[in-house]
């Protein structure tokens, strides 16, 4: 059985035992824009104590709030009792949770596209709030009045940012002066939230749209003062016809490939962070230059992705790749163990995917990208020099001691190994004598 058709049993056992119940929200949307749902809510007039009794595993996530999750066929399913919320004090959580009616029920959600309810047993549309319209129109509206809407969960600004985006809606007019108004308050939102959220807005295929949003409502200056900088930072157009950072910056969301990991649109929205701190300009040329903006910028990275509560090993990787991204511009002129040293680097699918992009979002030469991309390919047909030909170790059992000279020898044996000088570890045990005859 699928998602689909367990989301549609779970309906139909609660109507069966003499209850109301809905497919409600996302999943609701999703499926009258033709898109398959990844999952599905549920909501019923059945208090959890009569959900409790009709299905055999569910877990109690918010009971007190009429919400709990049903486990069957193998999937998970949020099944919540109809309520109306109210006094909302710290622009996120209500402080009073009362069960209702559909009707009350549709009316505090966030938008109307979201408010749709669905009877999916009897092929039933329900909407009380104007959301089939806008559905149709492609149009995003707050459900009531977009300020009461945003005050009462601040959270609501970036989602407004991405589910237009993701959709490719526009928000109604209304809608959008309320979010303009109201940006500051996005700061009351935990960094956490506030990441979840980014993440999604910057998803391919709508990433750029997503952060022309965040530009023109104001959150961005809220959320990443330091992307916002770059708006005004202006390029030398020899190297950069596109304009400014943010153009550039952009342009390369514009063309993320599908299949982008999560930590790549980051790697684009980083990678020039540092150009408005760093912009100095030639006196007698007029150029623009940047220099050092990778190093700067690697820092100023890592003090945004922490600010976010990024976790280490997502943080570290993006850094990386702002910090070795200026490396590709030099790739044809450096020594075939240089290269290899970069290709091994555990970064480097990332590294080499922001090039692309940087390349695209710019003078659209891919000649360093299709050089590191056969580079690359040599290497993995040689998989005999990834490992090293000798360690620490071994040179101690040929007579060494450990010690810098120890690390300075294997350094170099390492790069004759990857120039290709030496091939094989008896190879690098006669090469090593050699040298240790040398030695005084």
């Amino acid at each position: 059985m699928t998602l689909r058709e367990t989301a549609t049993e779970l309906v139909r056992r609660l109507q069966t035992a003499g209850f109301d119940a809905y497919w409600v929200g996302g999943c609701v949307r999703d499926y009258f824009l033709g898109r398959e749902p990844k999952d599905f809510d549920v909501a019923t007039n059945a208090v959890p104590e009569q959900v409790e009794r009709i299905f055999q595993r569910t877990i109690p996530v918010g009971r007190k709030f009429g919400v709990l999750i049903v486990l069957e066929k193998g999937f998970e399913f949020q099944i919540a009792t109809f309520r109306a919320e109210s006094d909302y004090q710290d622009g996120r959580h209500p402080e009073q949770v009362t069960f209702g009616d559909p009707k009350a029920d549709a009316s505090r959600r966030d938008f109307t596209i979201n408010g749709l309810f669905y009877d999916p047993v009897n092929d039933v549309l329900h909407d009380w709030v104007g959301g089939e319209v806008d559905l149709k129109a492609k149009v995003l509206r707050t459900i009531g009045e977009p300020a009461e809407r945003f005050a009462e969960d601040h959270l609501r600004l970036l989602r407004a940012v991405r589910f237009a985006a993701q959709l490719n809606f526009q928000i109604e007019a209304k809608t959008f002066a309320a979010m303009v108004a109201n940006a500051p308050k996005i700061k009351t939102i935990s960094a956490e939230r506030i990441r979840e959220e980014l993440m999604k807005v910057f998803r391919p295929p709508h990433a750029a749209r997503g952060l022309d949003l965040l530009r023109e409502s104001g959150l961005l200056e809220q959320v990443l003062p330091e992307i916002a900088a770059t708006i005004t930072c202006e390029q030398t157009p020899d190297y950069h016809p596109e304009g400014s950072v943010y153009n550039h910056v952009r342009l390369m969301l514009s063309q993320l490939p599908e299949d982008a990991s999560p930590e790549l649109p980051w790697a684009v929205l980083l990678h020039d962070v540092a150009k408005p701190v760093t912009a100095s300009r030639d006196p007698e040329t007029g150029s623009i230059h940047f220099y050092g903006h990778e190093k700067v910028g690697a820092e100023m990275a890592e003090v945004l992705l922490q600010r976010l509560k990024f976790p280490r090993k997502e943080t570290d990787e993006i850094v990386a790749a702002v910090l070795y991204h200026m490396q590709f511009k030099d790739v044809p002129n450096m020594r075939k163990s240089t290269l290899r040293r970069m290709i091994m680097r555990e970064t480097f699918p990332l590294e080499l995917a922001l090039h692309r992009l940087d390349c695209l979002g710019s003078h659209r030469m891919l000649d360093h990208y299709d050089f590191m991309v056969e580079q690359e390919r040599e290497l993995e047909k040689k998989p005999e020099i990834l490992p090293p030909l000798l360690n620490g170790n071994d040179l101690m059992a040929l007579g060494m001691q450990p010690g810098p000279a120890m690390g300075e020898l294997l350094t170099e044996l390492r790069d004759k190994q990857l120039q290709e000088e030496l091939k094989t570890s008896d190879e690098a045990r006669e090469w090593v004598l050699e040298k240790l005859k040398t030695k005084p």
